[in-house]
C-alpha cells in the first residue's frame, strides 16, 4: 500500500482575515482524500503563535462565521527547517510531505509564510514568493498589469504619510463614487464606498487602520465576474461565474456574515465568446504575476456605453484583481467553479498538492552552486 502523504495544513494567521481563513481550513480539513493523505493541522493565532492542533478538534464556535476561533488547547509548534518537520513544545516531531497554507491576507498570503517555507525546503500549495506579494499588493499588482496591457479602471494610491488630497481633486480624476481600500488586504475588509467628502475621510480613516498604503479606485458600473485558474506551467481557467450582491457592493460581510448577501450563478450566463475572452484574460493575469497552482481573478464586465466615467471607447471586459488564496469555505468561489467545470471539491484539493509536488520537484533539480 502507498504511503500517505502527510499534509501540514497552516490557518488562522495574523490578519483581519483570521476567521476566513479557520473557515477555509474546515472545509479543506472535510474535503481532504483520507486515502491519499494525512492532515497535520497547525493553526496561528492573532499574536502569530503556532500551535500543533488536533484535526478532527481544531476549531471553538466553528458555525458561527462571526465568532469562529482557534481551539486554544494545542501545544506550541515552531517549523524545522530542512527536515520536513513541525515541532511541538514537548520535542515531539510532526513530519509533513507538503504544506498547504490556507491563510489569507497579511502574514500568510502575501509570501511571507511562503518565503518561510521555501527557506525550509518545504513544497507547499499556491504562488511562490513573488507571485504571492505582488497578487498581495494591490499597488504593485495594478502596475504591473496595466504595464502589461491588461484593461483596468483608473486609481490613485496614497501613502499614510502622503498629504491627503480633497475628495473634490479625487472624484475630479476617478469619478464619483470612489471605491476606497487598503493596499494589502482581501475579502473586502476595510473597504468603502463613498459619495461625499464626509463619506471621504471616513473610509480613509478606516483604510488605513488596516495598511500604511491605500488604493483609491473609480466606480466601473458592470457585472462581477470571477474566473478560477489552476496549474503551473500550463495552467487552465475555469467556467466564469457572477457575484449578484444585495448589498451596495460585495462586502465582507455580503461575503461572509450574511447568508443572503449575495447570489452566486456559477456559471455565469454569458455568451460562448466572452467566456473564452474572460477565461484568455485570466490566464493572461495568471502568467504576468508569476502566479502557481491556483489564483482567481476578478474582472468588471461593462453592458452600456463604456460604463463608470471614462470614454465609451475603453475595453468592455476589466481586470478588478488576482486572488492568489481564495476562499475555500462552503460559500467560496474557487471551489465552486471548479465544480461547475467538472473538478469536484477533493479532487481540487488533490490535483493543488499535487502541482505542489512536482514544482517543488522542478526546483529541486536547479543547481545550487556554481562549482562543477
Amino acid at each position: 500500500m502507498k504511503k500517505k502523504l502527510r499534509v501540514g495544513i497552516i490557518a488562522g494567521g495574523r490578519s483581519a482575515e483570521h476567521e476566513v481563513s479557520l473557515q477555509s481550513a474546515k472545509n479543506v480539513m472535510d474535503a481532504l482524500d483520507r486515502e491519499r493523505f494525512e492532515p497535520v493541522l497547525v493553526g496561528i493565532d492573532k499574536s502569530g503563535r503556532w500551535l500543533l492542533l488536533d484535526p478532527g478538534n481544531f476549531l471553538l464556535d466553528a458555525d458561527d462565521p462571526a465568532r469562529i476561533s482557534l481551539c486554544p488547547s494545542g501545544s506550541p509548534a515552531a517549523l524545522l527547517p530542512h527536515h520536513a518537520g513541525i515541532v511541538s513544545e514537548a520535542g515531539i516531531p510532526a513530519a509533513v510531505d507538503v504544506v498547504f497554507p490556507i491563510l489569507h491576507g497579511p502574514y500568510g498570503e502575501d509570501g511571507t509564510v511562503q518565503g518561510l517555507l521555501k527557506t525550509a525546503g518545504i513544497p507547499f500549495v499556491g504562488p511562490s514568493v513573488l507571485g504571492s506579494a505582488v497578487g498581495m499588493d494591490k499597488d504593485v499588482m495594478k502596475r504591473l498589469l496595466r504595464d502589461a496591457g491588461i484593461p483596468m479602471g483608473k486609481f490613485i494610491v496614497l501613502s499614510s504619510h502622503e498629504k491627503i488630497p480633497l475628495f473634490e481633486e479625487t472624484a475630479a480624476f476617478l469619478g464619483n463614487p470612489v471605491f476606497i481600500k487598503p493596499a494589502n488586504m482581501g475579502s473586502s475588509v476595510g473597504i468603502s464606498k463613498v459619495r461625499n467628502g464626509e463619506e471621504y475621510r471616513a473610509a480613509l480613516e478606516e483604510a488605513f487602520r488596516y495598511d500604511t498604503k491605500i488604493v483609491m479606485e473609480e466606480f466601473i458600473r458592470g457585472r462581477e465576474l470571477e474566473c478560477a485558474v489552476l496549474g503551473n506551467r500550463e495552467p487552465i481557467a475555469s467556467l466564469p461565474g457572477e457575484v449578484k450582491s444585495t448589498h451596495d457592493f460585495y462586502s465582507y460581510n455580503a461575503k461572509y456574515l450574511d447568508e443572503k448577501g449575495a447570489v452566486l450563478e456559477i456559471p455565469a450566463r454569458l455568451p460562448g465568446e466572452t467566456v473564452k475572452e474572460v477565461q484568455a484574460l485570466a490566464l493572461k493575469t495568471f502568467r504576468v504575476l508569476c502566479c502557481e497552482g491556483l489564483s482567481r481573478v476578478d474582472f468588471f464586465l461593462c453592458e452600456d456605453e463604456g460604463g463608470g466615467v471614462s470614454p465609451a471607447a475603453r475595453p468592455r471586459l476589466f481586470v478588478n484583481e488576482i486572488n492568489t488564496m481564495p476562499g475555500f469555505t462552503r460559500v467560496s468561489m474557487y471551489p465552486k467553479l471548479w465544480e461547475a467545470s467538472g473538478i469536484s471539491y477533493t479532487e481540487l484539493i488533490s490535483r493543488l498538492i499535487d502541482l505542489a509536488m512536482e514544482r517543488f520537484k522542478v526546483e529541486q533539480s536547479l543547481k545550487t552552486s556554481a562549482v562543477s
